[in-house]
């Protein structure tokens, strides 16, 4: 039995790469729509627009766990590293290098979630993952060997991409401890404060208004590419772990590199092409992994939107809610086998 032959696994997979597609296809639109305009404001209108897609999806609290005071500095980090520091470098990498490359290097994210989710939160990295992320990381090399031949801009644009991916890296990994909230308040948290710094950061250096045809086209990408995939990536990163919905959402790249190409972009050449077969390969081996054993589940006490048909929240109610509801409950101590994913429940060592 592979990894997403489970039904959690199935459904965080499917979330996660609608996720990719969205924000795979914005890298493009951000690169035409973004031309002439400072990082800064690019930044702050992605983000603009998603915000209104986290206000408008926010759930009751019977449904989805609201975001607490303690949350706050795990957010304000994450607001540092995903909303500001990583749109900028992407922005300002956009301008001075292609598309195509640009959207290949966001591989690099994945790459960069899986390590710090085996740092920070204990996801398995076994062989197979280790060789996946060996060949993510030479696709990179090959790629940033091939635009050094380009000269110096296109090589500072696409290591501005490489930084932009370590960002969101770590806000990938910060954000794994958030999944189980509301996704609604948390992308209109990020985004809403994420907007506000980059604004304020335009203003300071002085960067010019944009027309208004780039701030409705910057809008509604931010909502579509930056606040729906957020949402699909928080709920994905729920069902299944944060090191396996980075290398699922590593089909974006591949998905804005196809965009870029029709849109006209034509500087593919062999080395890109090599490099997208290294990285290709790479989330191939790490989503073929496959993971059952016995395992001990502790005494556990949290508070996330859950069902009573997984195996795992055996709670009794009252009246028993219909379908999925959030609530604090508690989790008494377990011992079974079954195939698992690191989600919420499955943070057992190895």
């Amino acid at each position: 039995m592979t990894m997403l032959s489970s039904g959690p696994a199935v459904r965080g997979g499917l979330l996660a790469l609608l996720a990719a597609v969205l924000f795979g296809v914005s890298t493009p639109l951000v690169q035409r729509w973004g031309a002439g305009l400072g990082p800064f404001e690019t930044a702050a209108l992605l983000y603009a627009g998603a915000a209104f897609v986290g206000m408008f999806s926010r759930r009751p609290a019977e449904r989805e766990a609201a975001l607490r005071r303690a949350d706050a500095p795990r957010l304000v980090a994450m607001v540092a590293f995903g909303a500001v520091l990583g749109p900028v470098a992407l922005a300002w990498g956009l301008q001075r290098t292609s598309g195509v490359g640009a959207s290949l290097m966001l591989t690099l994210e994945g790459l960069f979630t899986a390590l710090l989710a085996w740092a920070l939160y204990r996801e398995t990295m076994d062989r197979r993952v280790g060789t996946a992320m060996a060949l993510l990381l030479a696709g990179a090399l090959v790629l940033v060997s091939g635009q050094a031949q380009g000269g110096a801009a296109p090589l500072a644009g696409l290591l501005a991409v490489m930084v932009a991916t370590l960002s969101w890296g770590i806000d990938n990994t910060l954000s794994r401890a958030l999944a189980e909230r509301d996704p609604g308040r948390v992308v209109w948290a990020k985004a809403s404060l994420g907007a506000a710094a980059s604004a304020g950061l335009a203003g300071l250096v002085g960067e010019p208004m944009p027309t208004a045809g780039a701030i409705a086209a910057l809008l509604l990408v931010g909502a579509c590419g930056y606040g729906l995939s957020l949402r699909c990536y928080l709920l994905a990163q729920r069902a299944f772990g944060a090191a396996r919905t980075g290398s699922v959402f590593a089909f974006a790249p591949f998905v804005g590199a196809l965009v870029a190409v029709a849109m006209g972009d034509r500087s593919a050449d062999l080395s890109m092409l090599l490099a997208g077969g290294l990285m290709a390969a790479g989330i191939v081996l790490h989503l073929a992994e496959s993971h059952a054993h016995e395992h001990v589940h502790e005494v556990l006490a949290h508070e996330h939107a859950h069902r009573h048909d997984d195996g795992h929240h055996l709670h009794h109610h009252h009246e028993m809610p219909a379908g999925e509801h959030s609530h604090w409950h508690e989790h008494a101590p377990l011992r079974h086998s079954h195939a698992h994913v690191p989600d919420a429940h499955h943070t057992h060592r190895h």
